[in-house]
């Protein structure tokens, strides 16, 4: 029996159509050109999904010379090691940069291709497969202070977009939040409910995000009349926010008030109150930052800052695009907001 043939795959102008535009709009929206209406590209996006159109990536390629993918690099600083993807894909703020990335990235048929730049060789190799053309560009997520990473793409002037502030002056972009002010939201939040022993535990202070926290904190702390803040440096894990509350608990048996600078350090640091059979919130009152599943796994569920990591995951991917697009875009920075979230543990 004869079988007809397939219906033709939706077009581009078949899109066009659908949301009421010109074809050259559609392609704008699909490449992710910023100056597009807001308006206008959400109804791109909704006649994408009703034609069930999928870019032509192979044809594209052949007019722009671009693949139409870029590369997810994790970067770090130390030597080898076989424990570095573990870690990373058990860090559940890596989560959720690729699914900030995915979301923005998908709608307009692309995909990101995962590298892992740990060491020296892994470096070079990313190197060498961005300007041989294997992704059109790069969005880094850098693990440590000392990564080169970010200098050797500005060197190389690579289109590329880091998620936060490099720890030394490198011209690239990149999206962070305003640390500051996060660390503000909770020494105010302390402040206000009374706590008047407050200690804090810090992220690692080569770190740019370390050292900000850590001074936002302490600058609120004394605009609240409390000239000094006690401070243990952890370094954003678990365990290490459990051996710095054992310190600050050894050292100020008195406090009532700890701000901890990620949830992953908050999670260890509520483990050693209960040990020390101190109630949560009743004798201290803990504040996190990051707003990660970490906060709503803690017993009692974590007050904590919001960092909007999945909005500047999305950010990264556009600003990633909008280099491509635009060679030799100069360097920008995007700087998000944070927000407070109250749960039980202040």
């Amino acid at each position: 029996m004869r079988q007809d043939p397939p219906p033709p795959s939706p077009t581009l102008e078949d899109v066009a159509r659908a949301a009421g535009v010109s074809r050259a709009t559609v392609s704008r929206v699909i490449n992710g050109i910023r100056n597009v209406d807001p308006a206008i590209q959400e109804a791109v996006r909704q006649a994408i999904t009703a034609t069930g159109y999928v870019p032509n990536r192979a044809a594209r390629s052949l007019v722009t010379r671009r693949t139409g993918s870029i590369a997810l690099v994790v970067s770090g600083a130390g030597g080898e090691s076989d424990s570095f993807p573990v870690e990373v894909f058990t860090d559940p703020f890596f989560g959720r940069v690729v699914g900030g990335i995915v979301a923005f990235l998908r709608p307009r048929g692309i995909h990101p291709v995962l590298m892992f730049a740990e060491t020296a060789e892994a470096r070079a190799q990313v190197l060498a497969a961005l300007r041989q053309g294997d992704a059109d560009g790069a969005v880094l997520v850098s693990t440590h202070a000392e990564d080169p990473l970010p200098r050797l793409f500005a060197e190389a002037k690579l289109p590329a977009v880091l998620f936060a502030r490099p720890a030394e002056p490198v011209p690239i972009s990149y999206v962070d939040v305003d640390h500051r002010a996060g660390a503000k939201l909770a020494a105010d939040h302390l402040v206000a409910r009374g706590r008047k022993q407050v200690a804090t535990i810090s992220g690692p202070l080569d770190v740019p995000a370390g050292r900000a926290r850590l001074a936002g904190f302490r600058d609120a702390m004394a605009a609240h009349g409390h000239p000094y803040v006690p401070c243990a440096e952890g370094g954003f894990t678990g365990h290490s926010g459990e051996q710095a509350m054992e310190r600050l608990l050894a050292e100020h048996p008195g406090l009532d008030g700890v701000f901890v600078a990620n949830d992953l350090m908050a999670q260890g640091a509520l483990l050693v109150l209960r040990d020390h059979g101190l109630g949560v919130p009743g004798d201290v009152a803990v504040v996190g930052f990051d707003d990660s599943s970490a906060a709503t796994a803690c017993r009692p569920a974590l007050t904590t800052v919001r960092h909007p990591v999945e909005d500047m995951a999305a950010e990264m991917a556009r600003l990633l695009l909008e280099h491509i697009e635009q060679p030799g875009h100069r360097p920008t920075s995007v700087i998000f907001e944070p927000t407070l979230v109250v749960r039980d543990s202040s």
